[in-house]
């Protein structure tokens, strides 16, 4: 299956020989590994400490491997199927602004779906593209947005033909996925690149029940969170480049810009460590995963009024695919929003949750999970419905449909802005964005036109404590506006239809 040895882990050797040979150090970091910061050190081990070192010739750089970083990247990109792959250690964020940066030059036009991240609107800014939003299809019994259609997404681009890029989520924070090759076809036949957010996706390349991926499908760029699904630490991502347009040294120019020149070690070599257990043990410990995810979702769906989604979603629209390790539970039906159910659950049976929204839980499952661990979220869930007086709460809120954008994002985050109340921003022009977190997207784009039905929406999310991020004020009582709308009307006056 693969040419090379995928059961090497070059860098994590490298790291574990320099630690071994006890290095007298004159660099940085400063703790010295770890003597300079002992409280820590005694905490989570002097171990951990000693492998944060810095770049040197023999752990090579991450800026400009040619080492034992390039070796593990190039063991990457073949466990992957891609012809390269970037070591990422500011998360799948940078990846994204990455492929962004990559495809797209000051004024060119992206297709990206509405409920994308909001690293994508930060990629905007620093590329000075042009966004065409698409809007995702909505599931209205779940209260959540899908992917993007293919009809949808061929009409955006016949709109809109001069489009250097087409973006894609693969799968969504709720496992949903768009019919990826398809829209990779159409994009490629009008000569527009692909660019995948697989942030929730690394884990689908190793397993043949699993989704479609992105390198599977033919795109042109993956970013992939190896530490949501796969196994790595926090913040570590990996890039993935298979394209015929989009050259790699434009990648690694682009990285340079805003890549650290201290890429952390420990976060690296979980990379190199987590690569290789995917590469050899990947259908064996995913298996187990799936059938862990089939068995807590039956036995979830016996509990009344508790729907655990899964693949019959397929064939609904904006439903190509299902990835079966996002657990989705919807609990309307108890009476409770998704946001006092997260709270219930981590006050009373000591569990976290990954999202809530109004309507849903999401709990992420991977290769780590335990039998047992489920099982408690299933007693949990069975103890509140009995509980509960199961008084069905009333799916009565829309999700807001594609604000109109006025103002270009880059051009809006330069633009003079204004400190005014929420409930007086109707009819105002965003200057930053405002984000439900998790899972990241925005309600409000910099740019777009606020109207009434987003300030009613941001009031509910705000009356159910929703974590609320992108706006300078944390409690959401004021935004910041354009200060002059009409000259930002009138100055900026390309044409920027949303599709």
């Amino acid at each position: 299956m693969f040419r090379l040895d995928q059961n090497k882990t070059p860098l994590f050797d490298a790291v574990k020989k320099y630690v071994e040979d006890k290095v007298i150090q004159f660099h940085v970091p400063g703790h010295k590994q770890g003597r300079g910061l002992p409280e820590l050190a005694e905490y989570i081990g002097y171990r951990a400490l000693q492998m944060d070192a810095n770049g040197m010739e023999d752990l090579d750089y991450i800026n400009n491997p040619t080492g034992v970083i390039a070796e593990a990247e190039k063991l990457c990109a073949e466990a992957f199927g891609a012809e390269h792959a970037f070591f990422l250690v500011n998360g799948t964020t940078s990846g994204v602004q990455a492929m962004i940066m990559s495809a797209c030059s000051p004024g060119d036009k992206i297709i990206i779906p509405r409920n994308a991240h909001k690293s994508v609107i930060g990629g905007i800014i620093l590329s000075g593209a042009v966004p065409v939003y698409v809007q995702p299809e909505i599931n209205t019994r779940l209260g959540i947005a899908m992917g993007v259609s293919v009809e949808t997404i061929k009409k955006a681009i016949q709109e809109h033909p001069d489009s250097k890029a087409v973006f894609v989520i693969n799968p969504t924070y709720y496992g949903v996925v768009s019919d990826l090759k398809s829209i990779v076809n159409i994009a490629h036949a009008y000569g527009m690149a692909v660019l995948v957010d697989e942030a929730h996706g690394a884990h689908m390349y190793f397993h043949d029940d699993l989704p479609l991926t992105a390198m599977e499908a033919g795109a042109d760029m993956s970013a992939a969170s190896m530490h949501k699904t796969a196994g790595s630490m926090t913040q570590s991502s990996v890039l993935l480049l298979n394209s015929k347009t989009i050259m790699p040294s434009t990648v690694r120019q682009v990285l340079n810009l805003t890549y650290t020149s201290s890429g952390s070690y420990l976060l690296m070599c979980s990379l190199d460590v987590a690569r290789k257990q995917l590469a050899t043990r990947g259908r064996e410990l995913l298996t187990h995963t799936l059938e862990l995810a089939r068995e807590t979702r039956y036995q979830l769906n016996r509990i009344d009024e508790v729907y655990a989604f899964g693949k019959e979603l397929k064939g609904t629209p904006g439903c190509f695919d299902f990835d079966e390790t996002k657990l989705g539970i919807n609990i309307v039906g108890l009476g409770y929003t998704g946001y006092q159910m997260e709270t219930k659950l981590r006050r009373e049976y000591n569990i976290q949750i990954e999202l809530a929204d109004l309507y849903n839980i999401l709990a992420i499952m991977s290769i780590a999970d335990r039998p047992e661990d489920l099982k408690a979220l299933t007693k949990a869930l069975r103890n509140i419905a009995d509980k509960c007086s199961k008084n069905i709460l009333k799916n009565s809120t829309r999700i807001p449909h594609n604000p109109e954008m006025v103002v270009p994002p880059r051009e809006a985050f330069y633009s003079t802005k204004k400190v005014i109340k929420l409930e007086d921003a109707v009819g105002e022009i965003a200057g930053e964005n405002i984000m439900a977190y998790p899972p990241g997207i925005p309600v409000v784009c910099m740019g777009e036109r606020i109207t009434a039905d987003i300030v009613e929406y941001l009031k509910v999310l705000k009356n159910e404590n929703c974590e609320l991020q992108g706006t300078s004020d944390p409690n959401v009582e004021y935004i910041r506006v354009l200060a002059d709308q009409s000259l930002a009307e009138e100055r900026f006056s390309i044409p920027v239809i949303s599709s």
